[in-house]
C-alpha cells in the first residue's frame, strides 16, 4: 500500500515538473518572438522602465553645474 502511494506521489511530482517546464518554455519562446533581437534585450526592456527622464534630469544638473563653475571662474560675466 505504501509503495503504491509513493509511486503515485512520484508520478504526480514528475508530471508537475514537466508541466512547469512546458509553461516556462512557452513564456521564453513568447519573449523571444516579440520582435526584438534577443531575449536579453526583451528582458531588459521588461524589467527596466525608460531611463530617458533620469538622463534628462542628469543632463540638466550637469549643465547647471557647468554654468556655476563658469560663473565661479569668471565673476565679471554675471554683472550684465
Amino acid at each position: 500500500m505504501e509503495s503504491s502511494t509513493a509511486a503515485i506521489a512520484a508520478l504526480l511530482f514528475i508530471v508537475l515538473i514537466v508541466g512547469i517546464n512546458f509553461v516556462m518554455y512557452g513564456i521564453v519562446r513568447g519573449a523571444t518572438r516579440s520582435g526584438s533581437r534577443n531575449i536579453f534585450e526583451s528582458l531588459g526592456k521588461a524589467l527596466n522602465p525608460p531611463n530617458r527622464k533620469k538622463e534628462d534630469s542628469m543632463d540638466e544638473l550637469r549643465k547647471q553645474m557647468e554654468d556655476l563653475e563658469k560663473a565661479k571662474n569668471n565673476p565679471d560675466s554675471n554683472l550684465s
